[in-house]
């Protein structure tokens, strides 16, 4: 054999970088971003989850951040919707219509809008999931 088919062969075999080893916690990116009049935030969301709350970033299987909440009404006719985009409102001290479901109407995974300035908004999820 001659020494070039080795080398690509060891190549090959060469282990990933440390920070992409499966086992290595990085840290999560935030599961928001900016938008034209405030921020998108990912959501997952828990109903008939025995109480409303904030529980803080989650990372999922794919590797994408979203913020898990939990809320106590049940997933029908909009109920758990509708207290999502309330907590969320709540926990930012904001008017529930500054707060609109983009997407996920019948899923778990949710993004809402955020309407407002956006560095102030930034913040107070920083906050928001720093104490919570």
């Amino acid at each position: 054999m001659s020494p070039e088919p080795r080398k690509r062969a060891a190549a090959q075999t060469e282990s990933p970088p440390a920070a992409s080893r499966p086992g290595r916690e990085q840290t999560p990116q935030p599961p928001w971003q900016a938008a034209a009049a405030g921020v998108r935030v990912a959501l997952r969301v828990t109903p008939r989850g025995g109480r409303d709350a904030i529980d803080g970033i989650e990372t999922l299987s794919d590797g994408r951040s979203v913020l898990s909440l939990r809320v106590r009404a049940v997933a029908d006719g909009g109920e758990a919707n509708r207290a999502v985009l309330e907590l969320v409102a709540k926990s930012l001290h904001l008017h529930k219509s500054a707060v609109q479901l983009l997407s996920g109407a019948t899923s778990r995974l949710k993004i809402v809008a955020v309407e407002g300035d956006t560095d102030a908004l930034e913040q107070a999820l920083n906050r928001l999931v720093s104490t919570g």
